[in-house]
């Protein structure tokens, strides 16, 4: 009885520590990921500044909204394509470097690819107003938050959404590139809301994941696996959520 009540103990102290590390492995993973939202948001900020102007010049895009000669450069030269595939470019980077990476490291990679995405993201500006783009990224936060609290506080096993997912988001990006050329505006309008609902399962896909894999590998104490792996969580959500902003944007956004 004495033995069965001391295995009782350890497995309830040992249950009690994983619990109290997975809380601050999740705060770690969505500090990181605010910080790169953040660094995203002054990014496309303080470019956007530069690119536009309302003083007259030869460049006119709205009533009282002109470009500078950044602003050509970046949204109307070739340079425009490298600026929208380069982000695309550092997630896949990042993934295949992520071994070879010490932590600070791939977090240092991290933030560079949140600036470079705020340079990719600066033409909203040019485009949406500023009250609209803001209340569409506080739609967007809390439904953020509803959909990764219920991936992480859910008891259904929802790892099987993630094949069908994946295969939505190749599916979005074929689509989108098809619709560049098209230039038809019901195609981006169903794959802007395919968008909002395939992120959507993402965040709480991977959020569980997040969770999951955390579990799993608790008991082994690799402080430096646990790090990396928080990094690549953060860069998950961070896509989850900018991806479905993005998407409400084009749905929802009040135009200049």
């Amino acid at each position: 009885m004495a033995e069965y009540q001391t295995i009782r103990t350890a497995g309830t102290v040992r249950g009690a520590a994983i619990d109290e590390g997975l809380r601050a492995h999740m705060n770690k993973v969505y500090g990181i990921m605010s910080v790169g939202m953040l660094i995203t948001a002054a990014a496309a900020w303080a470019i956007s500044g530069l690119a536009l102007s309302s003083v007259p010049t030869g460049a006119q895009i709205g009533a009282n909204t002109y470009l500078t000669d950044l602003g050509v450069l970046l949204y109307t030269s070739p340079l425009k394509w490298v600026i929208m595939f380069a982000p695309l470019a550092m997630v896949f980077a990042m993934g295949a470097m992520i071994n070879k990476l010490s932590v600070a490291g791939a977090q240092t990679f991290f933030y560079a690819f949140a600036a470079l995405m705020g340079l990719s993201l600066s033409w909203i500006f040019a485009v949406y107003t500023g009250f609209s783009i803001i209340q569409v990224f506080l739609f967007t936060a809390v439904g953020f938050a509803g959909l990764s609290l219920y991936g992480y506080t859910t008891k259904k096993d929802i790892s099987g959404w993630g094949s069908f997912l994946i295969m939505g988001v190749i599916g979005l990006i074929v689509a989108s590139i098809v619709n560049i050329f098209l230039g038809s505006g019901i195609v981006q309008l169903a794959i802007s809301a395919l968008g909002v609902l395939i992120f959507a399962g993402l965040t709480a896909y991977d959020t569980q994941k997040i969770k999951t894999d955390y579990i799993a590998h608790a008991q082994q104490g690799d402080a430096e696996w646990l790090g990396k792996s928080a990094i690549m969580g953060a860069l998950n959500l961070y896509l989850d959520f900018i991806n479905m902003f993005m998407f409400m944007l084009q749905l929802f956004g009040n135009r200049e």
